[in-house]
This record gives C-alpha cells, structure tokens and sequence, in this order.
C-alpha cells in the first residue's frame, strides 16, 4: 500500500522522538572538528572607514541585529546568520544522533526554541562576523557585504556556546559544550590552532593578560530539574580552567566550592556564570547558579573576599526548576573606570548598577527577563540584553537610569561591540 503524507510524517515525528531519547542518553562525544571549505575567503582589509557598532544575537530567530553603540541605540541593519539553513537542517535529520542532540537543545536550553545565534564577534577590519550557533553545533564566519559563509567549523560535539576574541582580534575561542572542549580558531580562515580540555559543559570565556591566558568556566548540566540544594552533586564537575593562550596548557584550575565553603558560603553553587574582572585582573566578579547576586574574589591570594545578594523580586518563583538554565541572574558588565558593576537579574526582572567599593545597588530598573550585560562604546552606559521583551535597552552607570531602548529580534541574549564600514546598512547579495 502506497505511503500517505500523513503516514510518513508520523513516522518522522517517531523517529525524532526515539532519536532524542536515545541520544540524550549518550555522552557528547568528539565529532569532526575540522574547519570546512569556505565558498570565498574573507575580504582583505579595506581604506573604507569604520563605524564602531553593536552586535545583537537573535538566538531564536537566526538573526543579528547591528545597533549603533550609544546615544540612542538606533538599529542599522540585519543580519541572517542561518542562511545554510536548510543544508544544516538536512544532515541533522539524516543522522539520529545528530537529530536527537539539535531536539535536546531545543527542549532543554532552547525553551522550546531553536537557537541560531548565542555569541557573536565581528573582525577587527569590519569585513566579517563570527558566530556561535548551538543548535547547528559549529561557528561560521559571515562576509558582512554579502551575508555568505566564509567558513564554518564544527565543534567536537553537539553543542557551541559563549565565545571570547582575543584583544587582538586574531583568535576565537568557543565552548563546545557536550564535548568538554573549548576551541581556538583562527578568525580570518577558521583553521583550529588548539584545543583544551574543561570541566563538565564549558560556558563562559575570557582572554586575560593581555590574551596571554584563557579563563573558561565550565557549569555543569544546567537543564536538568534536578535543582534542590541536595542534589547540587549530580551537575557535575564545575571548575574554572585556566590555560597558556599559545600552547594551551592547563595553568590551574580552580573549584570555587573549596573557596565558597571558606567564605561560609557552602550554600552557593560553584557553578561559576558570566564574570568580569576588575581593569587591573587584580579581581574576578562573577555570578552562580540559582543566586541572586554576585561574588567577588581576589586573584592572587586565591580567596573569596565579598558576596553581594541583591533584593529578590516578590513575584519570582521560588520553584528552582522554573529557572532558565539554573541561572536567576544572568549577565555582570564592569564599568570602564571599574567603580561599577552592571547586573542582570534575569528571573527577578531587572538590572542594577552596584557601586564597586561598598557593593550598594542603585535603582533596580524594570526590565524582561534581563539575559546579557556589557558596556556601551563609551563607556558611559551599561547595555542589557532584555530577551522576554525584544528590545536591547542602555542604562547609565553613574545614574543608574535608562537613557535608551531598541527594539530588536526574538530572544537577544549576546550584545557585543564591534566595527562595519561607515556606509553599511545591511549584506547586500551579489
């Protein structure tokens, strides 16, 4: 008997089913991690003037929004970071493994939603964009004239996340999270120069010393409901790697379990979020798990030093399964002079500046579902990613109020700094 349409599509829809079941039982495994061919090498720096801009990841729907980066925020142009959509989408319906790890990021991180786009760096001549795509597990370059792919690399795995470019815009490192492996690319070819290993689900990274080392910090499974404070042990292992930026040697690593306990704070997880250092790297402030709030640490004696909690929003949940992705604040942006820092409050809705030396918070401004904190072009405003409400909006540092907002695409979660010529709007297909 000849096959219906709706025959056929039930039978899909079971085998994507079982394959998401069946590979989101398997351990993220070390896949073909080698940069493909690119259709056209990224253009050679030009005389044409630069603008200094915003870069705007739309995580669910495959776009990056370029604002201007201050003043008012205004958007400039769009663009599509997915455009081998449908070639990427045919080789992950082709293989079980594949389909069940893209329907896992879906229904675990992605909220129900693909994610295209989670981190975003554009090249210092202003020619390209490099982008981080969890869903289809690889980063692609893309030609800012034209929107084309210059290369794509995947990751070993089934998963990219967070990025860092290096302070001279050579190199991109990215997390491959399923893998436990970050990656560093070469920004203009894609081609990998070395990898190293991190604990469970590498998250965040940061070049430091002037790129002389690498700062990853590894967060465990956050997708998982298993979220009262007893079961804190099944996440995983979380530690902060920290490598040799030219060989990639592992430096230290750090448990900041050890150092949380010797704070008195046995509590707090050391599952260690987005972080900033001071301007001097003399102290890292980052964020954990399920806290609302931020902790400071001192660098070179190797100690927890202060722990800030902020006011809890009265109609947050207090059911910790509701969190995304265990975070309850999610974003920490440092001012320029470092006498401030700029928090997301992700699930209490609102952002704050804290005042550096005495850790009181300012106004804490409204905001939906707070996702990415960073810093406007100069420096005056601290810039935040409002992803439930679609909109990037900017509050200044020393007020601690809203100056501008942005509407932008579905989901922004990463908003980084970068450069287009001075005359671009948008790719234009040639």
């Amino acid at each position: 008997m000849p096959r219906t349409p709706a025959g056929r599509t039930r039978r899909l829809r079971q085998l994507a089913a079982t394959a998401a079941v069946l590979a989101l039982a398997l351990p993220g495994t070390a896949g073909a991690a080698r940069a493909e061919a690119a259709p056209a090498a990224p253009t050679a720096a030009s005389a044409t003037p630069l603008r200094e801009v915003m870069f705007v990841g739309n995580n669910w729907d495959g776009t990056a929004d370029v604002i201007t980066s201050r003043g008012a925020l205004s958007r400039i142009g769009r663009i599509n970071v997915i455009p081998d959509k449908d070639q990427r989408l045919a080789e992950i319906y082709l293989n079980p493994v594949k389909l069940g790890y893209f329907l896992g990021v879906r229904l675990g991180p992605g909220e129900g939603h693909d994610q295209f786009v989670d981190d975003m760096y554009a090249t210092p001549d202003g020619t390209a964009v490099v982008v981080s795509r969890p869903s289809f597990a690889d980063v692609v370059s893309l030609d800012l004239a034209t929107g084309r792919i210059n290369w794509r690399f995947p990751v070993a795995g089934y998963r990219s996340d967070h990025m860092a470019l290096s302070p001279d815009g050579t190199r991109v490192a990215v997390s491959a999270s399923t893998a436990n492996t970050v990656h560093v690319l070469d920004v203009a070819t894609g081609r990998p120069l070395g990898s190293f290993a991190t604990g469970d689900k590498p998250h965040e990274n940061l070049f430091t010393d002037g790129g002389r080392q690498i700062w990853n910090m590894s967060i465990g499974d956050v997708t998982t409901a298993l979220d009262a404070p007893w079961l804190d042990w099944t996440k995983g292992d979380r530690h902060i790697t920290v490598v040799d930026a030219d060989t990639f040697r592992t430096v230290r690593t750090i448990d900041m379990r050890q150092r949380l306990d010797a704070f008195g704070r046995p509590d707090l997880s050391n599952a260690v979020r987005p972080a900033a250092f001071s301007p001097d790297g003399s102290t890292l402030y980052f964020q954990v798990s399920f806290f609302n709030g931020f902790v400071e640490y001192d660098v070179a004696t190797d100690r927890v030093t202060r722990v800030k909690t902020l006011p809890k929003n009265p109609a947050t949940s207090e059911d910790r399964t509701t969190w995304v992705n265990d975070s309850r604040h999610h974003g920490l942006a440092m001012s320029p002079a470092g006498d401030r820092l700029c928090v997301a409050g992700t699930m209490d809705d609102y952002a704050t500046v804290v005042d550096r030396a005495t850790l009181q918070e300012g106004p804490l401004v409204p905001a939906v579902k707070p996702y990415w904190a960073t810093v406007s072009g100069d420096g005056a405003s601290c810039v935040i990613s409002e992803s439930g409400a679609d909109r990037v909006t900017a509050i200044d540092f020393a007020t601690g109020r809203v100056t501008s907002s942005v509407p932008v695409g579905d989901h922004p979660q990463r908003v980084r700094l970068g450069h287009v010529p001075a005359d671009w709007t948008g790719p234009q297909a040639g």
